[in-house]
């Protein structure tokens, strides 16, 4: 069956669309992250253009995230605190994100920026945590005791709070900075973040991995909520069809996936997750350099 997408302005099989937000929707409850990294990229695929691609991946995100978070609530996994600073950091750097977004739109830079930001962003982080995602499952197999995280730059900062649900008494600005870097790409790559936020969120933060799923889902939700209102009414990119299809099935998917979740240890979650972004990387890598289906393309600009 086929549905025709009046923004993106193509017609796509509905199955399709619904199997991809099922999909991003299991993701999104099972690692934390708003599965924006994968939806982009699968909408790419389908035909649908960079910019519609990435303000409605950011629409489906909010979703899919709410449908995860509240199964983590009752789990009492969400840090309610460390997700507000993030999400405080997380709105300042969407709004700059968008004006940036806005602006390269105009220079006719967008599709081919959104494009590389992928691919540089999800080979650093997919290749970062694959490996110490590795050394970790070695650690549990040989029944070596992990060492004690030691105090890094992180923790000399001032304005220090405290973080009863994660257990941290650190400075309130690395979650800013982490927030302000999440919001500032949930606008340009149509991402929550989450891929980015949960490695920081670990190896940053210091945050136990059973609270940082649902702390990142929290504050997803807000951020790509306000990229999604900035893009609808600045860009107009914003395919309401295509939202509506790829949300049916991604809240149904992330009640599946924060099930599966807390059925895994925390280091196969984190190399699944990796061997995903990576397997995303290369697909994208492999595209730009690959020579298109159509070496022109005509495009009327007002």
């Amino acid at each position: 069956m086929q549905l025709y997408l009046p923004i993106a302005e193509v017609s796509v099989n509905l199955i399709l669309l619904l199997g991809v937000g099922t999909i991003v929707g299991i993701l999104s409850g099972m690692f934390g992250v708003g599965g924006g990294f994968l939806i982009t990229p699968l909408l790419f695929f389908m035909g649908i253009p960079p910019a519609v691609a990435v303000a409605t991946g950011a629409n489906q995100i909010v979703a899919s995230s709410v449908s995860g978070v509240m199964a983590h609530l009752k789990r009492r996994t969400v840090d309610l605190k460390m997700g507000t600073v993030l999400l405080a950091g997380g709105l300042v750097g969407s709004a700059l994100g968008v004006w940036l977004f806005n602006y390269l739109k105009e220079q006719g830079q967008v599709d081919l920026l959104v494009r590389l930001a992928y691919v540089i962003f999800l080979g650093i982080i997919g290749g970062l945590m694959f490996f110490e995602s590795l050394r970790a499952l070695r650690r549990s197999k040989s029944g070596a005791r992990p060492k004690r995280r030691a105090h890094v730059w992180v923790h000399g900062l001032p304005f220090k709070m405290r973080f009863r649900a994660s257990g941290l008494y650190i400075s309130a600005i690395p979650p800013l900075l982490v927030g302000a870097s999440v919001g500032v790409l949930a606008a340009i790559m149509g991402v929550g973040g989450g891929f980015i936020m949960v490695p920081a969120m670990i190896y940053l933060l210091g945050m136990p991995t059973k609270v940082v799923v649902g702390t990142s889902l929290f504050q997803i939700i807000f951020v790509t909520g306000f990229t999604t209102v900035l893009h609808a009414t600045t860009t107009r990119t914003v395919d309401i069809v295509l939202a509506l299809a790829l949300i049916l099935g991604g809240v149904v998917g992330a009640q599946i996936g924060a099930t599966l979740g807390s059925r895994l240890k925390a280091e196969q979650l984190r190399i699944l997750l990796a061997s995903l972004v990576l397997a995303v990387c290369f697909k994208l890598a492999l595209d730009l350099l690959l020579t298109p289906d159509e070496l022109f393309v005509i495009e009327q600009t007002s």
